[in-house]
């Protein structure tokens, strides 16, 4: 088979020479990594950025989540409303509090929670509302508050895709109680894992303040596997992915041996906590997210040139590309393409012509493998989710992602 240079949409995306050559300058400083001064300039970045007057760090956007609903005036058993059509981290911090996820669909043209539906499944027991701006897509947010004000129910954005997105031009993140959002590998800004939340809520502010303090720092041998990440991933992981599938074994391999982190983690797939969740944001990586943060509106405006590439080629053909809203600013984490042989084209591109497409989200709330009842989804309860989830599949658009690269993923689906 010809050889073709792999082209991957996850894998630590967005990482450039200076990413790499600060994580090989801290994992040789462990002085750094655990207390430093980078962790109030991050969040003190955010604060700036958004305009909200609170923002702190914690080690993983599900830990920042986690943070928030232990926040609020809540009770064991309360109902948190949440879009299927996501991944196990957003309803798992609301089992950890001893809460109840209830799922709600989602739409067929921007991927969001449908209000339709949001609507029909409050209860006497709901008390919030999680709204996912999936893929960089901001949702509805003129409904979905007009709802949440209407039954007099907390509303909370995950930002987790869609840092610089917009509505109305307004930035999202800055809508409601609080917000949370994802530094991790294959996100807007990556430091393998971290995340923020933010608030404009004093009460709420005091309480994220003393968690992230009761929370403490992760172990240095977790910091350490993070730092080590994407230095094995771009000098020895991806130059082989591609040769007798070498590459996927040695990352299969690191992680089986705990010298890399997954992802996600076996217990998260049974609705269970990890016991490095949920901890403050480590020095190290909070370095390493602000070097990204100074880059991410570069990130966003590459992201937004390549899907209108996408955009311009694709047009007039089998697949139906994203919808496009004018009052809202699509920052394209992703660009998610309907087929109804979507997962035979993930399959086919990566066999054939060593491109990594994404599977975002292959099951209603994923990775696949995720225990549907332990994470309380009722097979059918989400209908749209549960159809999308077989037609959709991802194109990247992250900054190491070419015009070639563009090239050679379009004419390989046009030849499908």
């Amino acid at each position: 088979m010809a050889y073709f240079k792999p082209i991957s949409i996850s894998l630590s995306p967005n990482v450039e020479k200076d990413d790499l050559k600060l994580a090989l300058n801290l994992i040789i400083r462990p002085w750094l990594w655990k207390n430093g001064k980078a962790i109030k300039e991050i969040e003190d970045r955010f604060k700036e950025y958004l305009g909200v007057k609170y923002a702190f760090s914690f080690n993983s956007g599900r830990s920042s989540f986690y943070a928030i609903l232990k926040s609020l005036d809540l009770r064991e058993g309360d109902e948190v409303l949440l879009q299927a059509f996501t991944c196990n981290a957003v309803p798992n911090p609301v089992l950890w509090a001893n809460l109840k996820p209830v799922y709600v669909d989602c739409n067929k043209d921007d991927f969001n929670i449908s209000v339709d539906d949001l609507e029909s499944k409050i209860t006497t027991r709901t008390r919030v509302v999680v709204v996912q701006h999936v893929f960089g897509q901001p949702a509805d947010m003129d409904r979905i508050r007009a709802v949440c004000s209407a039954n007099n129910l907390i509303l909370l954005e995950d930002c987790a895709h869609s840092l610089g997105a917009e509505y109305n031009r307004q930035k999202v993140g800055a809508f409601n109680k609080a917000a949370f959002f994802s530094f991790s590998r294959d996100k807007i800004i990556s430091s393998i894992y971290g995340g923020i939340a933010t608030t404009n809520d004093k009460s709420v502010a005091e309480k994220l303040e003393a968690l992230q303090k009761e929370f403490g720092q992760p172990s240095r041998f977790w910091i350490f596997q993070q730092l080590l990440h994407p230095i094995l991933l771009n000098y020895i992981i991806l130059p082989i992915y591609d040769f007798l599938d070498l590459g996927k074994i040695f990352l299969v391999l690191s992680q089986w041996l705990n010298i890399l982190s997954k992802a996600v983690s076996l217990q998260e797939k049974r609705g269970e906590r990890p016991d490095y969740f949920p901890k403050a944001f480590p020095n190290a990586l909070a370095v390493l997210a602000l070097n990204q943060f100074n880059k991410f509106e570069k990130f966003n405006d590459h992201r937004q040139k390549i899907a209108e590439y996408y955009y311009e080629n694709l047009k007039d053909t089998k697949f139906e590309l994203p919808k496009k809203f004018e009052n809202r600013k699509n920052v394209f984490l992703r660009f998610t393409v309907k087929h109804l042989q979507a997962h035979e084209i993930i399959y086919e591109a990566w066999h054939k012509q060593n491109i990594l497409l994404g599977d975002w989200y292959t099951t209603p709330v994923a990775p696949y493998d995720t225990k549907m009842e332990e994470i309380k989804y009722i097979h059918g309860s989400c209908i749209n989710a549960e159809r999308l989830a077989k037609t959709t599949f991802n194109l990247p658009t992250h900054i190491n992602i070419t015009r070639e690269d563009a090239n050679r993923i379009i004419k390989f689906l046009k030849s499908f």
